[in-house]
């Protein structure tokens, strides 16, 4: 593996960001993902606005939007067991399809009118439940779909990047299927996305070359191993304690975008798509420049860059009481978490052991999903009090100070980062005495 070769080789522009589809089965999964997202997307900017139009509650609405992310906490970690011991492409196929049977009934309920408060939390719960065993098994088999390692990468890269295209379409979609009809109908359209990503996974076929070492272990055993090798590697230690605090700080701001769409903007349902499209464009944008880097060498530093510009995008459109001007923060504060997150993927995929690659994954989840959680509650809880636009500005302020304090780790983590990556043929083997003498200083400061 050596993603620094940079002979060309007439891989330019499109075909450079698009490598990784050489791989049939990653193709597959690449379009047929690409469907179902946007019918996710679609789903989840129509609950907020649905529970915010029905309840009129900041509270409620963080409550909502976190009791999903709860679950995903708490299952998180015996989910990356699992993902580590059992047939991932298995694992993927019952999860969106158990997926698929929550958005079909989440539109009865809505088409039927029998919606009622305790049915968003208990659906929420039930997909954060989903979630927590898709996610990580979801992050580690793109290991499985690349024929060539060289590819996983800008895999990962054109993940991010379905993602947040979907993140763009799917709430414009919505915006004007809700102006237009009513919510049900974006809840429908979800649950029939589903079917095409469950044909992809069919059409899924492994390579026997492909298979890893799997976890023979009982699942508590599993979950020791995982949390020993994790908290023991300070690169992903720090990366994963960062990810968690930026999600904490950062979920406010999701949450809120109603109360920004339609009392401090003064819009409608169509703006409220809108602010969340920039976003989906921003991380859009963010995921096609991951793309097209043809090395991973680098991306450490740009996660702090990335927070930086994150921080500094929720502090202007704080203050904002302009539609564009807001649109446009959200369109860098999009590029600043894709960035962050998806650099922090790559790092993390790039220097874990294969046979912890679930588990990793797991914390990961964890991480950007489950601390999500208490910033739901803490940031409709906060700005009940002391309004939206001042919750948003503490968070991008906040975004800056953890920023400062990931700087001073920076150098040490390249440090214990550089011989990994020569081990595992990322980079040439030329520099190797460099990198092995700053471990031995990093490691002895620590």
């Amino acid at each position: 593996m050596n993603t620094v070769n940079n002979d060309g080789g007439g891989e330019h522009g499109i075909k450079l960001i698009l490598r990784a589809l050489r791989s049939r089965n990653y193709k597959l999964f690449f379009f047929g993902q690409g469907i179902s997202l946007i019918g996710t997307w679609m789903q989840q900017v129509t609950i907020g606005w649905l529970v915010y139009r029905l309840t009129g509650s900041t509270v409620f609405l963080g409550v909502v939007s976190g009791s999903s992310t709860v679950s995903t906490f708490v299952f998180a970690p015996y989910a990356g067991v699992i993902a580590d011991k059992f047939n991932r492409h298995r694992i993927l196929f019952i999860t969106q399809t158990l997926a698929m049977i929550q958005a079909f009934i989440l539109a009865f309920l809505t088409i039927t009118n029998r919606i009622e408060d305790w049915h968003f939390v208990a659906l929420s719960i039930f997909l954060g439940i989903i979630n927590a065993f898709d996610m990580p098994t979801r992050q580690a088999f793109v290991y499985e779909l690349v024929d060539d390692e060289d590819d996983l990468p800008n895999a990962i890269a054109l993940n991010s990047m379905i993602f947040n295209g979907a993140r763009f379409i799917g709430p414009t979609i919505a915006g004007v299927i809700i102006a237009s009809f009513n919510e049900s109908v974006c809840f429908f359209i979800n649950a029939v996305s589903f079917i095409a990503v469950l044909i992809s996974l069919a059409l899924i076929r492994i390579s026997p070359q492909k298979k890893y070492t799997k976890h023979n272990g009982t699942v508590m055993t599993g979950l020791k191993d995982g949390l020993s090798y994790t908290s023991k590697s300070i690169p992903i230690r720090t990366i994963l304690l960062l990810l968690s605090l930026i999600s904490l700080l950062v979920m406010p701001y999701s949450v809120l975008m109603p109360i920004f769409a339609k009392d401090i903007l003064g819009g409608t349902s169509l703006t409220y798509g809108f602010l969340m499209a920039a976003v989906g464009v921003g991380a859009l944008a963010g995921a096609v420049f991951l793309a097209s880097r043809r090395t991973v060498q680098g991306l450490d530093s740009l996660i702090l860059i990335a927070i930086c510009i994150l921080g500094s995008s929720l502090i202007v459109f704080s203050f904002s009481r302009y539609i564009l001007l807001s649109i446009v923060m959200m369109l860098f504060a999009g590029f600043g978490v894709m960035v962050q997150m998806a650099s922090a993927n790559t790092v993390l995929q790039s220097i874990v052991d294969d046979d912890k690659r679930g588990r990793v994954m797991s914390f990961y989840t964890m991480s950007f999903m489950g601390t999500a959680f208490i910033g739901s509650i803490l940031g409709g809880s906060i700005a009940h009090f002391i309004t939206a636009p001042y919750t948003i500005l503490i968070s991008g302020t906040c975004c800056l100070a953890a920023a400062l304090l990931f700087s001073r780790k920076l150098t040490q983590i390249k440090n214990l980062i550089h011989p990994i990556y020569v081990r595992k043929g990322i980079i040439p083997q030329v520099a190797s005495g460099i990198g092995t003498a700053a471990t031995l200083t990093a490691e002895t400061k620590e």
